[in-house]
């Protein structure tokens, strides 16, 4: 089975070797058919403590690291590429 990937940004890196990626997607409503935005926060492993808040990063599934973390960064999202 693949693994999930998605595109977030960084809102905090203050823990050791993690970052915290808001996620945000966009659904419709069940009943008024509008488009809304719901979001999410993921914690990821940063081995090398490389990202900074502000970063637009890719996460990948992951087997689990601690209680909360199973994603871990894979990059970051280059201008330009989806």
């Amino acid at each position: 089975m693949p693994r999930r990937v998605m595109q977030g940004l960084v809102v905090s890196d203050k823990r050791d070797k993690t970052v915290t990626v808001l996620v945000e997607r966009r659904v419709t409503h069940p009943v008024y058919k509008k488009i809304i935005k719901r979001s999410k926060r993921y914690q990821a492993h940063d081995a090398e403590n490389n990202y900074k808040v502000g970063d637009n990063v890719r996460i990948q599934e992951c087997r689990p690291i601690s209680k909360t973390k199973t994603w871990e960064v894979v990059g970051t999202v280059v201008a330009g590429e989806s």
